[in-house]
């Protein structure tokens, strides 16, 4: 028997939606404040930072980081960790373009750590499209919420 036989299981989460409604439009000015912050002067050719990627997915997803945490049962306040996040572009970010976001909840697997104890691992997946539909990226995030209540 492991010691994972002796928790209960992590809630289930997978499936649930994250499709967005608000539309995100990433203006010339923020994305030029954005690149200047790094140290670059903005594409000339009107592409944005490719950072937008993960702004833009966050900011339009149908939920708040609060809101995935409730989804997962879990209290945002405990601390969700960001694990990594993976890009694959398909058309370049334009300034002055407005997308909207859909995805998903991929899974939610409960672990032991030996840092940090019972910890959920959680997998969600967006996609960022125009609004005529075409998908412009699609992004894979993974999430660590340590899991507090089974600390020892």
């Amino acid at each position: 028997m492991s010691d994972l036989d002796t928790l209960p299981p992590a809630p289930d989460a997978a499936g649930i939606s994250l499709d967005g409604t608000t539309v995100f439009t990433i203006s010339a000015e923020e994305n030029a404040a954005l690149c200047r912050s790094t140290g670059i002067e903005p594409a000339s050719d009107g592409t944005a930072h490719p950072i937008y990627y993960y702004v833009a997915t966050q900011v339009a997803m149908g939920k708040t980081v609060a809101g995935v945490c409730e989804a997962c049962q879990f209290d945002v306040d405990d601390g969700p960790m960001m694990g990594s996040s993976g890009v694959k572009f398909d058309a370049p970010l334009m300034v002055g373009t407005s997308y909207k976001v859909t995805g998903e909840i991929l899974s939610l697997i409960r672990k032991r750590s030996r840092k940090l104890g019972v910890m959920d691992v959680l997998t969600y997946r967006l996609r960022l499209h125009l609004l005529d539909g075409m998908q412009v990226l699609e992004t894979h995030n993974v999430w660590v919420l340590p899991r507090k209540e089974f600390a020892a």
